[in-house]
């Protein structure tokens, strides 16, 4: 194919008829119009986007010109020595185990080059070459991981970065092998990587565009431009006003069942005894024992996974003042031993949802792509490599339990959390008391949840000046909660919740959910 248009004048038809072609080519070949890896200067193909975008992108800041094998656009790979290359292991153990340990950064900086079995051989091969002739405490990629996490750290700047490679290669012997600047210590690095969606937002939180909306300029619902007013009230074109990065789940399951320690981890709680009979990780929960009764298929499989979310909104911004709020959502799996399942590398990062305002219960727009992927390991993703067991196997997942306040927990179901029906177990039948001097409302019915013979409920001058002699009401199982919504009752409920659509959360499973997430 002729590429001589790359290097052409980006007003001329010569360059106008070549970014045609290549679109059409990478449609072609890889058979989707959405999820495309972008050849400009500024996304170097670390990123992915609709053709539309990477049309813009190709015209405002130009083509990679050292692109010239579109390997990740179709193009047949040119094979090197590297790529015959196997991945060994000893004792089950990966060669390069560093990797996970050193690595204590976002891999979501790059795309999802790991796929890409030739480029992954080279990262091997940078795993074997030392740092420098004679050096024998770092290779290249060790070296590389280092410094990176130095950046990350510290918040250096690419310009930062780029100026201290070039300062440690000139500190180092001659014929060391640290990258020059940036552009190829991320090169270099990318393999390491898994994927990750940057999606354009609705600033009114109406919608994401994706799906049918992937080409939209204006949202559909409210009518306000996508892309972002600069200072003169003129809209700039390919700068969106909002935006909400994704990191798939499924990807990162598959990474930690290909880890020889992680994926036998992953089984702990299946293999373990419960001594006294008390609850001592989630697996002894009535929300875990009823999902693996209700669907014996799934409990029968000790890899399948049990999920919880958590988010809250915080100021990134160094400024108090500031009213700026940024939402990450975070997934977090308890299939592993508790001193494991909290710890940062096993918490993932699926959701981040800029600012400046929060989502408030429109975060089930964005939260709509991770159901998705939730419906998808509810079916089950075959073909995941367990390394413990040395076979392939189908791996599926429930998101059992979310993890937030109060406040987040009515964005998140549509709960009323505050006024006189302010309960969400007790609804209507909440027993609140307004204060008549704080003008504030009180909720004094909690001492139905004690044991009936408790001496907390005889007393009556220290709480309202009766005793309580009621029982606990039974909490709302999943089908009524989505009943109600559906009738109309916005009393207790202002949505319906978007988890609603998974199959599992309908039924009384979601009785025993409800209960532990207050």
């Amino acid at each position: 194919m002729d590429k001589s248009w790359m290097h052409s004048d980006r007003r001329s038809k010569a360059y106008e008829f070549g970014v045609e072609a290549f679109l059409n080519f990478a449609v072609e070949n890889l058979l989707t119009t959405t999820h495309i890896r972008c050849p400009c200067v500024k996304c170097v193909n670390l990123k992915l986007f609709g053709v539309g975008i990477i049309r813009d992108h190709v015209y405002f800041n130009g083509i990679d010109q050292s692109y010239k094998n579109w390997t990740f656009h179709g193009e047949p790979w040119e094979a090197t020595t590297n790529a015959s290359r196997n991945v060994e292991e000893d004792d089950g153990h990966s060669r390069y185990s560093f990797v996970s340990e050193e690595i204590d950064m976002d891999d979501n900086d790059f795309g999802d080059f790991g796929s890409d079995p030739y480029e992954f051989a080279n990262v091997i091969g940078d795993g074997d070459q030392p740092v420098y002739p004679g050096c024998r405490k770092y290779t290249k990629l060790l070296a590389l991981v280092k410094l990176y996490n130095l950046k990350a750290k510290h918040g250096m700047s690419d310009v930062c970065f780029t100026e201290l490679l070039i300062l440690q290669g000139d500190l180092l012997p001659e014929g060391n092998t640290i990258p020059t600047s940036m552009y190829e210590a991320k090169k270099t690095l990318c393999a390491l990587g898994l994927s990750y969606e940057k999606m354009h937002a609705c600033p009114n939180d109406c919608i994401l565009y994706r799906k049918e909306y992937e080409d939209s300029t204006n949202c559909p619902t409210c009518g306000i431009s996508r892309w972002k007013e600069g200072k003169d009230s003129i809209l700039k074109e390919g700068v969106p006003a909002k935006v909400v990065w994704y990191f798939p789940p499924i990807p990162r399951f598959k990474r930690m069942f290909q880890s020889h320690e992680t994926a036998k981890s992953l089984t702990w709680h299946a293999a373990r005894k419960s001594i006294d009979g008390q609850m001592s990780h989630p697996a002894d929960s009535p929300s875990w024992k009823l999902l693996d009764d209700k669907w014996p298929e799934f409990g029968n499989e000790p890899r399948n996974l049990g999920l919880a979310l958590s988010s809250d909104g915080f100021n990134p911004h160094s400024s108090l003042s500031s009213r700026y709020s940024c939402w990450p959502v975070i997934l977090v799996t308890y299939n592993l031993p508790p001193w494991l399942c909290m710890k940062r590398k096993f918490m993932m990062l699926t959701l981040l949802i800029s600012g400046p305002k929060q989502p408030g219960n429109d975060i089930d727009v964005y939260l709509e792509p991770f159901i998705d992927d939730l419906k998808s390991l509810w079916v089950g993703i075959r073909g995941v490599y367990d390394a413990h067991n040395g076979e392939y196997f189908t791996l599926r997942a429930a998101l059992m339990w979310t993890i937030n306040d109060f406040p987040a927990y009515e964005n998140f179901f549509g709960c009323v959390v505050k006024g006189y029906k302010a309960c969400p177990i007790c609804g209507d039948d909440t027993p609140s008391h307004r204060l008549k001097n704080s003008h504030k409302i009180c909720y004094i019915g909690h001492r139905k949840w004690l044991p009936i013979n408790h001496p907390y409920r005889r007393q009556r001058a220290a709480f309202n000046g009766k005793p309580e002699y009621g029982i606990p009401p039974e909490p709302l199982t999943g089908e009524e909660v989505l009943q109600m919504v559906e009738n109309g009752d916005r009393v207790c409920c202002k949505k319906k919740s978007i988890f609603l659509d998974l199959e599992y959360w309908k039924c009384d499973f979601f009785t025993f959910t409800f209960i532990n997430i207050l």
